[in-house]
């Protein structure tokens, strides 16, 4: 029960930006809808809901008093295998090559709102993650850990755009999973296209973080 009321009360300000951009995102949605008839990008909605799942996840375990170093890492571990899925839906612009010529700008602003909700879930789930580090670890550890958590997420969102590879299946297909990872780590000459991914988009929310951090303390 306290842990419900922290979460009303305590961070009523965090959960509502997340919450208003949402609505936005799905209101466009319903207006290209109603106008095209179409359900095309109706799993944006889906994608959406995989990209709140880490950050419901990072805010309970912030909303606990009493997480040990161990649970943490639990939590972590859980954490990092669904939170590609909230900067992933940057890569649904890739769907915009399939709209039509009429409504490209609706489309452009549909696919936009959900991708920017998706990055500002990621941003403000990435600032509760690092807030529970600093429990346990010095500024130093945590900046360490945190430069190469980018590129990791970022491919994470590689094997689900291309190789499309879902959070759960870490479960249930392991071995597929850790075989097509250690092919791309064992020849990347073979897989170019993996690294560049990797890179590009871990630099690009590597910045953006900052940025985001940056802002938001200045305010």
């Amino acid at each position: 029960m306290n842990n419900i009321k922290y979460l009303l009360f305590s961070r009523f300000k965090i959960i509502v930006l997340p919450i208003v951009a949402a609505t936005l995102s799905i209101f466009l949605l319903m207006v290209r809808m109603k106008l095209t008839y179409s359900f095309y990008f109706l799993f944006l909605v889906w994608n959406l809901f995989l990209a709140i799942v880490p950050f419901a996840i990072s805010t309970y375990m912030t909303s606990l008093s009493q997480l040990n170093k161990f649970g943490a890492l639990i939590g972590f571990g859980i954490w990092l295998l669904f939170v590609p899925n909230a900067p992933y839906i940057i890569t649904d612009l890739f769907h915009l090559k399939n709209s039509s010529h009429d409504i490209l700008w609706l489309d452009v602003l549909v696919v936009s709102s959900f991708a920017l909700t998706g990055v500002l879930l990621f941003f403000l789930s990435l600032l509760d993650i690092e807030l529970i580090m600093k429990r346990y670890w010095q500024r130093k550890t945590i900046s360490f850990l945190m430069l190469p958590l980018f590129f990791v997420i970022s491919f994470g969102m590689y094997l689900g755009r291309y190789l499309r590879f879902n959070s759960w299946e870490v479960l249930q297909h392991p071995l597929t999973i850790f075989n097509d990872i250690w092919s791309i780590l064992a020849h990347p000459n073979q897989h170019l296209s993996a690294w560049t991914f990797t890179i590009s988009f871990g630099i690009f929310l590597g910045i953006g973080y900052w940025l985001f951090k940056s802002i938001r303390n200045a305010n």
